[in-house]
């Protein structure tokens, strides 16, 4: 028991840390790559499945996923803007689990203006990471793990270049089919400036639970993240006013369900919000701050696929496909 409480120890040691979000870059770190999670609200660091794709957020949950399996993934943003990810996990021995991945978006063309609002013509825009993930079984139930990213942002003439850590870990009991997770995603620093200006980059600790009902094939989650920040500052609202304590407190939260009707086929529901509360600020009620998705499960062959709302101009879908040789 010693290792996953001295993980856990450091991993809640930085809830007292203070994120500087305002000037934070890198933000589309923080983007869903798991169709599954997204579907659960945008955030899950707790269900433990064969998928790949789930330990982009937790990189504990690297040790459930079977032997040379290859990932790709594909989500529509805002207008013009896509998101592509993939991966590939290789098992050594019964404990050791390794992970290479790597995201990439691309937000199309932007028109470039002067101060006037002159027209200069377009310009692009990109983000990717490149990265390494380890897990290791502590014990039956307990499971560690790392990610490691190299991280380079282009935008027009200007780019930056980052190096960023995440770390994670799971406790499963799969005889009451329940599991914790604890992540901290996001750890490091610009290795390069855009504009001789230091900014941080987006850290997150976030918390979760799933559970299973005992004589129904439904599984819940409920994931706590941004738990580094808690400042009234951090959130819009329509008409400025800073949110009451409750309202911040509620923010923090993300809930899902999963209805499993056979052992090859799932539902999945969410909530967050945060989310919703933002987008009905913004002026949007649609679909603010739900998400719904699902997935089929072969021996082999995975695939999911979930629609939400991140933006109130846009609609948002996330594809996963898997493949285990």
């Amino acid at each position: 028991m010693k290792k996953p409480l001295l993980v856990a120890l450091v991993l809640l040691h930085v809830f007292f840390l203070r994120a500087q979000e305002k000037s934070s870059t890198f933000n589309f770190l923080k983007f869903p790559v798991s169709s599954h999670a997204a579907a659960l609200g945008g955030m899950n660091v707790s269900v433990v499945d064969d998928d790949p794709t789930l330990a982009f957020a937790n990189p504990s949950l690297l040790t459930n996923v079977s032997d040379k399996t290859m990932n790709l993934n594909y989500m529509s943003y805002m207008k013009g803007s896509t998101v592509a990810s993939a991966s590939f996990v290789k098992t050594i021995g019964e404990r050791h689990t390794l992970g290479f991945n790597a995201v990439y978006v691309n937000y199309g063309d932007i028109t470039e203006t002067d101060e006037t609002g002159t027209e200069l013509g377009d310009f692009s825009a990109k983000d990717f990471a490149i990265g390494a993930s380890y897990s290791y079984a502590l014990s039956d139930r307990w499971a560690g793990g790392a990610t490691m990213r190299f991280i380079s942002s282009k935008y027009a003439e200007y780019n930056s270049l980052a190096i960023a850590f995440d770390l994670g870990l799971n406790y499963f009991d799969e005889d009451n089919d329940f599991s914790l997770g604890i992540t901290m995603r996001n750890v490091g620093a610009q290795l390069k400036k855009f504009d001789e200006k230091s900014e941080h980059l987006p850290f997150d600790l976030d918390v979760g639970i799933t559970k299973s009902m005992a004589h129904a094939p439904v599984r819940f989650s409920l994931t706590m993240i941004d738990l580094t920040r808690w400042s009234s500052d951090y959130y819009y609202t329509e008409d400025g006013k800073k949110p009451s304590t409750g309202r911040i407190l509620l923010n923090h939260f993300a809930a899902g369900v999963d209805i499993i009707p056979t052992e090859v086929f799932y539902i999945s529901a969410g909530y967050n919000a945060r989310r919703a509360y933002e987008l009905k600020a913004a002026g949007s009620s649609h679909m603010a701050g739900f998400s719904i998705g699902g997935g089929l499960k072969l021996k082999k062959f995975k695939l999911g696929a979930t629609y939400a709302r991140y933006h109130v101009a846009a609609s948002s879908v996330l594809v996963n496909l898997a493949y285990s040789l």
